[in-house]
């Protein structure tokens, strides 16, 4: 069912049409305003955006935007994007953790404005509220797309591996304020390491990470860096757990850190923590998250015919993100969200309404980044606008 936004703005269209109202909020000065507003969790602050004019103008203050930004990095809990990749369209949804207890407990589905000339596609990554989304089918498009604005903008497609398959990086160049999606095809060219097509480069630092694969002259894996600043390959400092040199293991950014999480036997998680960028001195041992059978894996569901390329049969458990709380969230088989308690022990599955039976989850930080392409209510003209999404 659509969300009440649409119709809220259209029961108030006659009201804006015959002159502006003054509320409350435009009274207060502008520096509390803003502070309000960064304080907002996202699925709020588009709530907020959608009542009427004056308040839209107001969330997409820059001011407003980029203050959110830097709030919502440091102090909330994120979103965690749902992609459930079926063999005629994809769909992506969304759960926000930051959001009250009753919205945090439901999941909704985004519609994303270009689904019909990309109906299948790959999550590349998320970074400062964008996500960067590559077509799966033909392996030809390349969307940027903030999925709480409608807005996207599509890039030129590379014709520098016409006839291959190109994997791409999604990352922030802090020194030129400049977003880049990195063709990782190129990267493994240059720095001869080698890359396992799909799995997700964490960004850090101005930075996308993968760990090496493995070749004749070099068995030894590497954990490895693209500069998005100068397009430098780095080798970086690997823990000394020797884990990276079997397949399973995956990289993850929890707390603002560099992480590696290794498979051990009979399911257990070792998580490694880079403390200090690049100083391999730093590299702790911080978790050890012991074998857990969700309530939701007990049912046996079909899997899709198309398998994602980022999925590995053999993992059980994937590490997200640490929430405000402390808690670890970690995502089983691509079906069911826990969280873990490392102080205590303990697991909590998070049972979620609506979620797909399938999906990858991506944490993504929700906020109202402009993107060349302006949302759809925009282009329309309209005052408020409407959801991006749907429950």
């Amino acid at each position: 069912m659509d969300l009440d936004f649409e119709k809220h703005s259209k029961r108030r269209k006659t009201t804006h049409e015959d002159g502006p109202q003054t509320t409350g909020m435009e009274l207060l000065p502008r520096e509390i305003a803003r502070d309000i507003l960064s304080r907002l969790p996202i699925t709020s602050l588009v709530k907020f955006k959608c009542v009427c004019r004056a308040w839209r103008a107001m969330a997409l203050d820059p001011q407003v935007v980029n203050l959110y930004s830097s709030c919502s990095t440091q102090d909330a809990d994120p979103c965690v994007i749902l992609h459930s990749d079926f063999p005629i369209r994809n769909n992506l949804y969304f759960v926000d953790f930051a959001a009250d207890d009753e919205e945090k407990d439901k999941v909704k589905r985004l519609q994303a404005p270009f689904s019909s000339r990309m109906p299948e596609f790959e999550v590349v990554g998320s970074c400062n509220g964008l996500l960067c989304l590559a077509d799966s089918l033909y392996n030809d498009s390349l969307y940027i797309y903030n999925p709480f604005t409608g807005g996207y903008k599509e890039l030129p497609k590379s014709l520098q591996y016409p006839d291959q398959e190109v994997v791409f990086g999604f990352g922030f160049n802090p020194e030129t304020n400049e977003y880049k999606a990195a063709p990782c095809g190129e990267v493994s060219a240059k720095c001869h390491t080698g890359l396992f097509v799909g799995h997700r480069k964490p960004s850090l630092m101005g930075r996308l990470h993968w760990v090496s694969r493995p070749c004749r002259n070099k068995p030894a894996r590497r954990l490895v860096s693209f500069d998005l600043t100068d397009e430098q390959f780095r080798e970086v400092p690997k823990p000394d757990c020797g884990g990276l040199n079997r397949c399973d293991y995956h990289l993850a950014v929890l707390g603002g850190c560099l992480s590696v999480a290794v498979y051990c036997n009979y399911r257990r998680l070792e998580i490694w923590v880079m403390k200090e960028y690049n100083e391999k001195g730093s590299w702790v041992k911080e978790y050890k998250i012991g074998a857990y059978m969700p309530k939701g894996l007990k049912q046996n569901l079909d899997r899709p015919l198309k398998i994602w390329k980022n999925a590995s049969n053999r993992r059980v458990v994937r590490a997200l993100c640490i929430l405000k709380n402390g808690e670890i969230l970690l995502e089983y088989k691509n079906r069911v969200l826990v969280s873990y308690d490392p102080k205590k022990g303990k697991f909590k599955d998070i049972d979620l309404q609506g979620t797909p039976n399938w999906f990858q989850a991506v944490v993504h930080v929700g906020s109202l980044n402009w993107i060349d392409t302006p949302p759809p209510s925009e282009s329309r003209g309209h005052g408020s606008g409407s959801s991006p999404y749907v429950s």
